[in-house]
């Protein structure tokens, strides 16, 4: 009995890191597209200047 808890027990482990690493190369090729070259310091969009002419609203 003790061997049949042992092979599901087994096969749960070897389908559930598999899982695992499917999942972790579709991520890794999602973040390779996504990755922006032009943030050096890493924290996003806050810091760089805009490429379009600010719109004069006051008229």
């Amino acid at each position: 009995m003790f061997f049949v808890g042992l092979i599901i027990f087994i096969i749960y482990v070897y389908f559930l890191l598999s899982i695992i690493s499917k999942q972790h190369k579709i991520q890794r090729k999602e973040n390779m597209n996504s990755y922006d070259s032009s943030d050096f310091d890493g924290i996003g969009n806050q810091g760089r200047i805009p490429d379009k002419e600010p719109k004069d609203r006051a008229i």
